[in-house]
């Protein structure tokens, strides 16, 4: 026997191809992707389908879940049990489809956490009414049958869904290189369209959404989207939905009564919790959940204040937490002709009319071919009445009365065999006058039916009729109302922070931290061995702090981020990434409009907004250019840039005063001459700038250090050493000449 005879050899690259588009073809066409006309994935049309034949309808006593599950994965849909029964959950959910399918009773989950439902032989299920719309005409003849899984059974290919189920509940799935996010709409409204369809055939989208307005999710949450968006989303097929919670006042307190679909209360709470840890929301005082039976949703925000914008508050909350989400929207569903597709609103809905009057005429004729079934019945049972005698003759005579009944009266085999098989009391005179009312009725049923077959007009009439009629049975009002708002925008991150006075250190090795208050003694601190302070700054947690390095770098961050002073703090070069090589040589903090005086001791220097100091990027940004061997000195703040004057002493002890609207005003540079030095002398490094100082005109003093001595100089004795910019200044007293650093008394 030649066994090679059984095998196919063919290359695994061909077998893989084909193995896989195998597999993506099935996961597209029988679990992903919802048909356009039920509006179903396989699974939930075989879940819908054997809890019919479980007799499991809208009034119905309703059945453990699991009978269900085990009908559907023994002979529908041989797949897990637990992604079964989370199908069914998901169907009996009313916060997540927006016409439950199914009647569930137990432990079914809730919208705080959707997926806590009880296990499936703990919970009992039936279908709900409008279950009935999408199976009343199943055995009408509607549909086609194909064999299940192992051949012993026939199973629905589709449901006869009086209603466009596809957009009433929506879909969600992700297939193999396509997903579909099909959102839920109201019932009422998607009918009007239909109607208005099969009324104006040539309505274009436009039309469409004048009767369906957006989405309808389950919950009272707002659809903020604007208008020209969601006709734009039907259009293509595609594009997305913000949806937004609803709040009130109350009391003082906000308290919001509905979420976006699919938001969890404990996320929300959680998301806002997390915010106040992070001491970024200094305007909330306290956070409860007060959701019960009567107010399924119920968060209350308590304000820390009566003079909070809660307006304001809550448009960051919507910027910073689910209380607004997008829900992207992907119209990918399989259509009449098998294939998967993006479809416009238009085409749906037309695609659906086409199926809707295919199924009526499927019904009709079934119906039809009964009608004309019973009257060739009817017809053979009256011949019978009207020669009685002769057949009760040819019965009682006769071996086999059948064919010669059939040969004496002209009557076909199904004839023969109904008036053989009926029995004696139908033969009273009564009966023959109920057969002949019956055959008048059902007459007058074939010529309307045929009415209806051969006139496409009253065909669509009797399609709005039933359409019309199941708006009124199954509808309701929109729950999610439609105001066009903007999208919220987060609040400036320095807004959410509490103003509170903080003194910054930073060490001589480079690390940062933050004292609270400003009446901190910065080096007696403790610090790491081998470091000491290299400089403090007075701030307030609102600002950010510049950090200069030895090239005239900049880098900024939050100064409400910074750690601690209980501790060491943290290094610097974990926040920003220096040039290798460089230190940190000088701090500043303000705010964007900030004056700063930027100078080296090298003696040039410019006047720049605090602002040119600060950017997001971690490698920070050139402001200085300096000359070779020259190091920053501390920026000092000017305040009245045209009436402050600039105190520039070396360490010669030259001292010069001149108005800072003398120097220029850059975003970054080497800037001007602060002081006449020697060139000799500053390339020797004999004499340099020992420090600046910024005093108002009039009403200010200096202090300069000298090793153990130290002067103070106040406006009268200043003005002595009054100058320009760039000339050599006075000289200080004998004594005082070996300046190391000046510093301005505190304004």
């Amino acid at each position: 026997m030649n066994l090679q005879a059984n095998f196919e050899q063919i290359p695994l690259k061909q077998y893989a191809e084909r193995a896989y588009l195998d597999y993506s073809m099935y996961v597209v066409l029988d679990r992903a992707l919802p048909f356009i006309g039920d509006g179903l994935k396989p699974v939930q049309r075989r879940i819908i389908y054997a809890m019919s034949e479980l007799g499991l309808a809208a009034g119905a006593k309703p059945k453990k879940s699991a009978r269900t599950v085990g009908d559907v994965i023994g002979k529908f849909h041989p797949h897990g049990d637990s992604a079964c029964y989370e199908a069914l959950v998901l169907m009996a959910q009313p916060f997540s489809y927006r016409y439950p399918l199914i009647d569930g009773q137990g432990n079914f989950g809730s919208q705080d956490d959707p997926k806590s439902f009880a296990a499936m032989r703990y919970t009992e299920s039936r279908l709900t009414p409008l279950a009935e719309a999408l199976l009343s005409e199943l055995a009408h003849g509607t549909v086609d049958w194909t064999a299940n899984f192992d051949g012993t059974l026939e199973e629905p290919s589709w449901l006869p869904a009086r209603v466009p189920h596809i957009l009433l509940n929506g879909a969600t799935g992700i297939a193999v290189g396509m997903a579909t996010d099909i959102p839920p709409h109201n019932l009422r409204e998607v009918i009007d369209a239909c109607i208005r369809l099969l009324d104006d055939p040539e309505a274009d989208v436009a039309a469409l959404c004048e009767h369906i307005l957006g989405p309808d999710f389950p919950t009272e949450a707002e659809i903020i989207t604007p208008r020209r968006e969601l006709l734009a989303l039907y259009q293509t097929g595609s594009g997305s939905v913000r949806a937004r919670a609803v709040y009130k006042r109350e009391d003082g307190n906000i308290v919001v009564t509905a979420l976006p679909h699919q938001v969890s209360p404990a996320k929300i709470l959680e998301q806002i919790a997390a915010q106040m840890r992070a001491k970024k929301l200094p305007m909330i005082e306290d956070l409860r959940d007060e959701s019960d039976h009567e107010n399924p949703i119920r968060l209350v925000i308590v304000p820390r204040s009566g003079r909070i914008d809660v307006d304001g508050l809550m448009r960051h909350l919507f910027a910073t937490t689910d209380l607004e989400k997008s829900f992207r929207v992907n119209l990918n569903m399989i259509g009449l002709d098998g294939r998967p597709q993006v479809k416009d609103l238009k085409r749906i809905l037309t695609e659906w009319l086409s199926f809707r009057t295919a199924t009526v005429t499927r019904r009709l004729n079934h119906r039809l071919a009964k009608v004309e079934r019973r009257l060739h019945l009817l017809e053979g049972l009256r011949i019978a009445y009207l020669n009685l005698d002769e057949v009760i003759r040819i019965v009682r005579s006769e071996d086999e009365p059948k064919p010669v009944l059939m040969a004496r009266f002209g009557l076909s085999e199904e004839q023969a065999d109904y008036i053989l098989e009926t029995r004696l009391r139908q033969l009273a005179r009564l009966e023959e006058m109920k057969i002949n009312a019956e055959r008048d009725a059902l007459e007058e049923e074939r010529a309307r039916i045929n009415v209806l077959l051969k006139s496409p007009a009253k065909l669509k009439g009797l399609i709005k009729q039933e359409l019309k009629a199941d708006a009124e049975k199954y509808g309701d009002a929109r729950r999610s109302p439609l105001i066009e708002r903007e999208a919220a925008q987060a609040l400036d991150e320095r807004a959410l922070v509490p103003s509170e006075p903080v003194t910054v250190v930073l060490s001589q090795k480079g690390w940062i931290r933050a004292a609270k208050g400003h009446d901190v003694d910065a080096e007696g601190l403790s610090y790491r061995e081998g470091d000491g302070l290299l400089a403090a700054v007075k701030a307030r947690t609102t600002q950010q702090l510049a950090v200069l390095d030895s090239t005239g770098r900049s880098y900024s961050t939050p100064i409400h981020t910074l750690p601690s002073a209980r501790g060491n703090g943290e290094p610097l070069t974990g926040r920003f990434s220096p040039p290798a090589g460089a230190h940190f040589e000088a701090i500043v903090a303000g705010d964007d409009d900030t004056r700063l005086v930027i100078a080296t001791d090298h003696g040039y220097g410019f006047v720049t907004r605090f602002e040119s100091l600060t950017g997001r990027n971690k490698a920070g940004k050139q402001v200085v250019t300096l000359t070779d061997g020259a190091h920053l000195l501390p920026p000092q703040i000017s305040h009245d840039p045209i009436r402050d004057r600039i105190v520039v002493v070396t360490t010669e002890g030259h001292l010069l005063m001149f108005s800072v609207a003398e120097l220029p005003e850059l975003d970054k540079g080497k800037g001007n001459k602060l002081i006449d030095i020697p060139r000799a002398k500053l390339a020797s490094g004999e004499e340099k700038v020992a420090g600046i100082a910024v005093i108002p005109e009039g009403n200010g003093e200096v202090t300069l250090y000298a090793g153990q001595r130290k002067l103070t100089l106040r406006w009268p004795d200043l003005i002595a050493y009054g100058g320009h910019r760039a000339s050599r200044g006075g000289v200080l007293p004998r004594g005082l000449r070996r300046v190391d650093r000046i510093e301005a008394a505190a304004s």
